[in-house]
């Protein structure tokens, strides 16, 4: 490789992008260092294939370290678990590496500790995944370990009755972390008990107290078919060989009717109201605030990208300049659209200092006006380069490959996607983000939760005049005053 360029990530970046100083003395540092333009990325081709049962594969060949990255994504999470059993296929994911019909849960885990490979499983809204890292000088064993798990799980009594237990106790110990009971809260009061969205992942405790290895069976044979799934091959590998290791392991996996989400339609507030949910003797203020946002399929995605870094997307955001560096109100604040296959929730949050609270509302409510108005060139600009200039980073090994190439899986993302993401965001003007911030962020119709010492902090929250002010319990319902 010429000694004038860099690998990065997949890419290779010219060094003549960063003009070398020959000495320390020829530097001034009383002016700001300016940044260079956005390197280009260009990620090697995805070679595709689909399998006669339906599961499609990803191959990407990266060829730098003699490993592999396995991500089987099954297209299918939290959003179908019916309202009675919620929390369903974020167990199913966890009891898929304790047991299957060949290894029990301590063959498993000694199974991938003598290969050394990594082997995991999660479930989020909209797929379960599993996920194995494997040395190719073990690739034959660990990919035979990687399709038990995935095609042969059983859900043993004893490690359910065990993961359970564990989740149980989770679930107790989020009653008293205010950051959780607000996320549960906030979720709730959004989307309303009828909602997937407004229910927890992990589900609540009466739901998991009910849950039992047959309701996961069940789960598993109507949602992981090979016809709802995609196999992204990361790492040291040839397409042909791969796909053929592939055929042999997987080919067997019979295709079944997928199972579709109907989402009911979330209700839209009226005005904006403070939700408050008492936590006495809280020595900070849990914040959220927001409204529900946009799918991931939005046109709107980039521009929406753009505002959200002003605001509340990087260390230098509004958000964070205002309450941490100014103000001092908290060590972090921020926002993000959660961008699902249907429409998830925007929000603004931060743990504010308790004695602050009603000052800190007054600047959240301040940068979410003026956020509506147009974003100065400069900020445009820094915002926008920042978003470029970090995304060869995201690309440095298998694993960050392998992530960043499942939403494309999930939501049909063009495979071109990361080719032209720079210049996609390059093309965002001021007009569009002044567009999508007056459309999507409405301070006159904003769910505001906050989870707090009600003694100390309610008398200030309503001087501050925001919105009515309503009583919530820790999941989000109505309690009498």
């Amino acid at each position: 490789m010429s000694a004038r360029y860099i690998a990065k990530g997949l890419g290779l970046i010219s060094l003549a992008a960063f003009p070398l100083v020959a000495g320390a003395q020829a530097l001034d540092r009383t002016k700001q260092p300016v940044l260079g333009p956005p390197p280009v990325v260009s990620l090697p081709p995805i070679a595709t294939r689909e399998l006669p049962n339906g599961l499609k594969l990803m191959i990407v060949e990266h060829h730098e370290l003699p490993v592999a990255h396995f991500a089987l994504v099954v297209e299918s999470g939290g959003t179908i678990d019916p309202a009675s059993k919620t929390g369903l296929a974020n167990l199913t994911a966890a009891m898929l590496t304790e047991g299957t019909t060949t290894r029990s849960s301590l063959e498993i885990a000694d199974q991938a500790a003598f290969l050394g490979v990594s082997l995991t499983a999660a479930s989020n809204w909209d797929a379960s995944t599993i996920r194995l890292h494997t040395p190719t000088s073990q690739l034959d064993s660990a990919l035979a370990l990687f399709a038990d798990v995935a095609l042969r799980p059983s859900f043993p009594q004893g490690e359910f009755e065990r993961i359970k237990r564990d989740r149980l106790t989770s679930l107790l110990q989020l009653k008293d972390r205010p950051t959780a009971i607000a996320n549960q809260a906030y979720a709730a009061i959004l989307y309303g008990s009828e909602h997937p969205y407004g229910r927890q992942l992990i589900g609540s405790e009466a739901s998991v107290q009910g849950l039992t290895p047959a309701d996961l069976q069940g789960h598993y044979r109507t949602s992981f078919v090979p016809n709802n799934a995609t196999l992204i091959i990361v790492g040291d590998v040839d397409p042909a060989q791969i796909e053929a290791k592939v055929r042999s392991l997987f080919g067997g996996w019979q295709r079944g009717n997928v199972v579709q989400a109907a989402l009911p339609e979330p209700p839209r507030a009226a005005g904006t109201t403070i939700y408050l949910v008492d936590k006495p003797g809280a020595p900070q203020s849990s914040f959220r605030i927001g409204s529900i946002g946009v799918p991931r399929s939005t046109q709107d995605y980039f521009a929406l990208s753009v505002l959200n870094t002003v605001l509340g997307g990087s260390f230098t955001s509004r958000l964070m300049q205002n309450l941490r560096e100014t103000h001092g109100y908290t060590y972090g604040a921020g926002s993000g659209f959660d961008m699902r296959r249907s429409a998830g929730p925007f929000t603004a949050s931060a743990e504010i200092v308790a004695e602050k609270t009603d000052s800190a509302l007054i600047e959240f409510m301040k940068e979410l006006n003026s956020i509506r108005e147009s974003v100065p060139a400069e900020e445009l600009a820094k915002a926008k380069r920042y978003m470029q200039l970090g995304l060869p980073g995201d690309f440095e090994t298998t694993q960050q490959i392998a992530a960043a190439l499942i939403p494309v899986a999930v939501y049909d993302l063009p495979f071109d996607y990361y080719n032209t993401y720079v210049q996609n965001i390059e093309a965002v003007t001021a007009a569009e983000v002044q567009r999508v911030a007056r459309q999507y962020i409405n301070p006159s119709s904003l769910a505001i939760v906050i989870v707090g010492d009600r003694t100390s902090i309610e008398a200030g929250l309503k001087a501050v005049n925001a919105g009515p002010i309503v009583l919530r319990d820790f999941f989000g319902q109505p309690v009498t005053p």
